[in-house]
Order: C-alpha cells, then structure tokens, then sequence
C-alpha cells in the first residue's frame, strides 16, 4: 500500500526528470534495491520517457557530422601549424612590459559593416543632395507665399482705407 502512494506522489518522474533532491534520489534507490514492484515502475517509467524523447527527437540536418569533423581537423591544423616563438633575452626588451610571445589567440573576424555597391553610394548621394534641393526650395517658396499674403492684406487695407472716405 505505501508502495502505491509513493507511485503516485510524482517521486519516481522527479528522479527520472533529474529535478529530485538528494533526499529524494536516496529514498528513491533504497526503495528499488527493497521494493522489486517499485524497480519495476521505476524501470519502466525510464523506458518510457526514453522513448517519448526517441520519438520527438529531431533529425540534424544531413552532413552535420561532416561539417563538424571537418571544422575540428581545420582547428589541430591551424594548432599543429603555429608553434610558439622562443622568448627573446629580457635585454633585448626595451619596453618594460613582459614579454608574452608563444600565446596566440587566432581570431576569426567578419566585419558587422554592411557592404554597398558602389553604384548604391552614387544613388544614395544623389538622393541626399537632391533632398537638400527640395527642402531649400520648399523653404524658398514658403517664405514667398508668407511675403505675398502680408502683400494682399496691404493691399485689402488700403482698398477697405480708401472706400472708407
């Protein structure tokens, strides 16, 4: 009976998910080595949740394996090809700093600056250059427009003055 609630409390999922506490896996192996139902449960729970993960693995991608075996060899070459520079006498080191020739670090840089063609720059500064033009005359005429309305309310005041006498 005590066998069945413990079956039923989650403890046997807790240790096969990995999340139990160390209290947990210790009762959960006294139980299998006393209990051979509750081994039995235990094995079969672990059967099972193996096969729910074969089921939804997910296949790599093909040629996978070959890329990366191919990325490892390129790494023992480029290990085997740089060997270390023998330090120089610390009299020959006139800088003061220690010397720390024999450590290389190989950096693989790609630039995070995106590339334009150069017909793209020739667009992009004529389209720069005509905006400038664009917004000079739209300003031009926008102070016209402001000149000659101050001209026509000139105007209506001096006609509005003079039907006025």
């Amino acid at each position: 009976m005590e066998i069945k609630k413990i079956l039923e409390s989650g403890l046997l999922e807790t240790y096969v998910l990995g999340i139990a506490t160390e209290e947990e896996v210790d009762r959960v192996l006294l139980l299998k080595k006393q209990s051979p139902e509750f081994a039995d449960a235990l094995t079969r729970l672990e059967l099972d949740m193996e096969l729910l993960a074969q089921n939804m693995a997910v296949q790599p991608p093909t040629g996978i394996i070959e890329k990366i075996e191919k990325e490892l060899n390129e790494i023992q070459l480029k290990e085997r090809a740089l060997k270390p520079i023998p330090e120089l006498d610390r009299s020959q080191h006139n800088s003061g700093e220690q010397n720390k020739r024999g450590q290389y670090i190989e950096v693989e840089s790609q630039s995070n600056q995106m590339r334009i063609n150069k017909a793209w720059r020739w667009i992009f500064a004529a389209v720069f250059i005509l905006s400038k033009i664009f917004l000079a005359t739209a300003i031009y005429f926008y102070l016209e427009n402001r000149q000659a309305q101050e001209q026509i309310k000139e105007l209506k005041l001096e006609l509005h003055q003079k039907n006025a006498r």
